[in-house]
């Protein structure tokens, strides 16, 4: 059996939601589970520091789909666009 990890050993991972160019970088931001986060906006500055301090995995496109799709599951149900 493995030892759980500790909170420090737990991923982080970083999903940006502002234009590349933007001054504030608005993102999400999860530890250990991607899709339980929360919103936040750095200046671009402290956005890069706070990533490196992390040590962050951004999330690619197929994860954020993967995230999107079940939240829209839990908002709507599992039949929502389905006939009846």
């Amino acid at each position: 059996m493995s030892q759980p990890q500790s909170f420090d050993q737990l991923p982080r991972y970083v999903r940006v939601r502002s234009e590349p160019d933007a001054a504030f970088v608005e993102f999400d931001f999860a530890i250990g589970y991607p899709d339980l986060f929360v919103e936040l906006v750095l200046p671009q500055a402290a956005f890069a520091s706070f990533c490196e301090q992390n040590r962050v995995r951004h999330m690619d496109a197929q994860m954020a789909d993967a995230i999107d799709a079940d939240m829209e599951k839990w908002r709507y149900g599992e039949s929502r666009g389905q006939a009846d």
